[in-house]
C-alpha cells in the first residue's frame, strides 16, 4: 500500500497528464488521492511544493535510468534509443507530467527537464567521445519518444520491435562513423 504522500503525488501526476495544470487543483488532487485537503496540505503546503516533489521524483527516476544506460552491455547509445518508447512507466509518467507543466512555462519543470536532458546527453557523450554524435543519438531517441508519447493514441507512434531493431542499425552506423579525437 502506497503512502498518502505517494498517492497524492500519483494523483497530481495523473491530473497533469490527463487534464493539464489548470485541472490539477489542490482540491482535485486531494479527492483523487482519497485524502482530505488538510491531509494534502500536511504533506504539500502549496501547489509549488507538489511541483517540487514531482521534480524530485523525476530526477530520481531519470538518474536511475542514466545509471542503467551507462552500464548497458550493448552501450549507452543503443540503450537510449531502445528505451525511447512510451511504456507508461513511472519514468514516462513523471516525464510527461513535468512536460505538461513546462508547456505552461513553469520554471521548476523547465529547469528539471533541461537538467535531465543534459545528464543523458553527458552520459552519451562520455561513452561515445563526441558531443555531436551523442546529440545525433539523443535526438533520434527523443524523436521516437515524442512520437510514442504524443501520437500513439492517434494510431501512429507505435514503433514495433522490428522498427527499433532497424533504428539500432542506424545507431550503429552513427556510432561507427563518429569523428575520432
Amino acid at each position: 500500500m502506497s503512502s498518502s504522500r505517494e498517492r497524492i503525488l500519483d494523483s497530481f501526476e495523473d491530473a497533469l497528464i490527463r487534464d493539464g495544470e489548470r485541472a490539477a487543483t489542490m482540491e482535485a488532487v486531494a479527492a483523487a488521492a482519497d485524502v482530505s485537503k488538510g491531509g494534502l496540505l500536511y504533506h504539500f503546503p502549496s501547489k509549488e511544493a507538489l511541483v517540487d516533489a514531482l521534480a524530485e521524483r523525476l530526477r530520481g527516476l531519470a538518474e536511475r535510468d542514466r545509471e542503467i544506460m551507462v552500464s548497458a552491455p550493448d552501450g549507452a547509445a543503443r540503450y537510449y534509443v531502445r528505451t525511447s518508447v512510451f511504456e507508461d512507466s513511472a519514468l514516462d509518467r513523471a516525464l510527461v507530467s513535468m512536460a505538461r507543466l513546462a508547456q505552461q512555462g513553469h520554471p521548476t519543470a523547465k529547469a528539471s527537464l533541461a537538467e535531465i536532458q543534459e545528464r543523458w546527453l553527458d552520459a552519451l557523450e562520455s561513452q561515445l567521445g563526441d558531443r555531436t554524435t551523442a546529440r545525433a543519438v539523443k535526438l533520434l531517441g527523443d524523436g521516437l519518444y515524442y512520437d510514442a508519447a504524443f501520437f500513439a493514441s492517434a494510431g501512429t507512434g507505435r514503433t514495433s520491435a522490428d522498427d527499433i531493431e532497424e533504428l539500432l542499425g542506424v545507431v550503429d552506423l552513427i556510432v561507427a562513423g563518429r569523428p575520432l579525437r
